[in-house]
């Protein structure tokens, strides 16, 4: 799949700047040069966004941002250019793992409720909301 490839390649280079962004950037900044699958309709607007895809997006977002943690962390410890870059790279795909193995999400969901939350603010504050509420415990 060379969409794969690309969103892979182009999260490594999202990820250079891993410590001073969050999971929010660092996927919008890789899935700059992807097409949103969300196609406006002859208005302009985008298909609404479900409150299930919310759920799952709120889901995939807490885990990038543990992967971000993680990473950025080890990142600015280390001081070898050529270990940063493997570190970074490997962060990069650690990312698409975490929203990949999100339940109902995928990466280009992702982006484009990223996207969409971005632009419309009471998108963005049903997603803060969705960050907010802790998740029920697992039994």
């Amino acid at each position: 799949m060379i969409t794969r490839y690309a969103l892979v390649a182009s999260l490594a280079v999202a990820v250079t700047s891993l410590t001073a962004i969050g999971p929010a950037a660092a996927l919008e900044v890789a899935q700059a040069q992807q097409p949103a699958p969300a196609q406006p309709d002859a208005s302009g607007a985008t298909a609404p966004i479900s409150e299930q895809k919310i759920d799952a997006f709120a889901v995939a977002y807490l885990q990038v941002d543990k992967v971000r943690q993680e990473y950025s962390a080890k990142i600015e410890a280390t001081t070898d250019a050529n270990a940063k870059a493997k570190l970074e790279a490997e962060a990069s795909q650690q990312m698409v793992k975490a929203v990949e193995g999100s339940p109902n999400m995928s990466v280009e969901e992702y982006t484009t409720i990223l996207k969409a939350a971005q632009s419309d603010p009471a998108l963005a504050k049903k997603v803060q909301e969705k960050l907010q509420t802790p998740a029920p415990s697992q039994q």
